[in-house]
């Protein structure tokens, strides 16, 4: 008969952390039969236990036990509030998969896997290592622990979890850093499309609709090729206009997943200054064109200001955190959307609008929390790009 165990938790050190250790394994006597896990997290410098978990799981497969011991391994990570995690684990399929280098196929793997990745995302970075059995002795003890409970028939005693009892905050999802936002959050990936004609030129840029150039369609492959090896995209929207959506295409095809079009992230409409370089809208519109440079709510000739694009942006942001609440959204758009949406999340003046450079094809990541809080992760990151150089 299969019965749920209970789970030995103990955490050791209640100090902040950012960087830890963390190992698991898992094992099934039959395969499938009586299984287990054991995770254990340790500080950066493995000098330090700061908790560990095992857990009987009656009868169930190596494969599923080895996830179940890494996703105890994620859970006890944030509990203590880590921000970045080095997995390592002797399972060389759920470090494969976990990386993305291997499909996840198996029905059994499936949901186990996306949990997994899902408790991924809550940190700032989470590598994968394979390691031999041998360095992973202590998971393995903790494992076969569970697996004698599991075999035995009987619970494994708990216990108490100091992070639970000394701060409920701690129990939360994992905020960022010291904002102290609580909830899942809606991580939109923002990514500026590739080059066009106008941007070889430095053109204003807005509702004209220019395909992307040769090298704009290598830079979108590029893009494509690193984000086609997460696995924790849900959803892929973009900007109506053909650069945004030829980008967008791209990483569509890597990750297997539609493209919905959103209407709110289109470009600023630059009026009559659509195609005019800096250089020649200052001179033909000299005191219009000066004024706008400092401040948003300015209105270029025939065209819309800055201040008209946050409240269309502000209200696409809403839209996307309620129709993807605790999902990670590819945003393929433009630059002035892009700025906006930082700064929404950063809770900046405007000043951010004119200092800030966005590459093309560079990508940022904002994240807005269910409780109004929101943090920002990465911006303008063009690493993808270097092979392009």
């Amino acid at each position: 008969m299969q019965r749920n165990s209970g789970a030995h938790q103990g955490i050791r050190n209640l100090s902040p952390v950012t960087r830890v250790v963390a190992e698991a394994d898992g094992g099934s006597r039959g395969n499938p039969g009586p299984a287990g896990y054991g995770a254990v997290v340790f500080s950066a410098d493995r000098s330090e236990v700061l908790a560990e978990r095992r857990s009987a799981l009656g009868i169930a497969t190596n494969n599923v036990a080895e996830y179940k011991g890494l996703i105890a391994a994620l859970t006890a990570a944030a509990d203590i509030g880590a921000r970045e995690v080095d997995v390592r684990m002797d399972s060389k399929l759920v470090v494969e998969q976990m990386s993305g280098r291997w499909k996840v196929k198996h029905p059994d793997m499936i949901p186990l896997q996306r949990e997994a990745a899902e408790l991924a995302r809550r940190f700032d970075s989470v590598t994968y290592e394979w390691i031999p059995r041998a360095k992973n002795s202590h998971a393995d003890a903790l494992a076969n622990e569970a697996m004698d409970a599991a075999a035995e028939g009987i619970d494994l005693e708990p216990k108490p979890d100091p992070v639970a009892s000394a701060s409920a905050s701690t129990t939360q999802t994992a905020s960022p850093g010291w904002t102290g936002a609580m909830g899942e959050p809606t991580r939109l990936l923002l990514l500026r499309h590739g080059q066009t004609p106008m941007s070889v030129d430095r053109r204003y840029s807005g509702r004209g609709n220019p395909d992307l150039t040769e090298l704009g369609r290598r830079q979108a492959d590029s893009a494509a090729t690193a984000l086609g090896s997460r696995t924790d995209i849900d959803a892929i929207v973009a900007s109506p206009l053909a650069r945004a959506q030829q980008t967008a295409a791209a990483t569509a095809r890597a990750l297997g997943l539609p493209v919905t079009t959103v209407d709110g992230l289109i470009e600023t409409d630059f009026g009559d200054w659509e195609g005019l370089t800096f250089a020649e809208a200052t001179a033909r519109y000299p005191e219009q064109h000066q004024a706008w440079m400092g401040d948003t709510s300015v209105v270029p000739p025939n065209g819309e200001s800055f201040d008209t694009v946050r409240t269309r942006i502000e209200a696409t942001r809403d839209q996307l955190i309620t129709e993807y609440a605790g999902k990670t959204v590819l945003v393929v758009t433009h630059v002035t959307p892009i700025k906006l949406l930082l700064q929404l999340a950063l809770d900046v003046g405007p000043s951010l609008l004119y200092r800030l450079h966005l590459d093309l094809a560079s990508l940022s990541i904002a994240e807005f929390y269910p409780d109004g809080g929101a943090s920002v992760r990465l911006v303008n990151d063009t690493a993808h790009l270097a092979r392009l150089a």
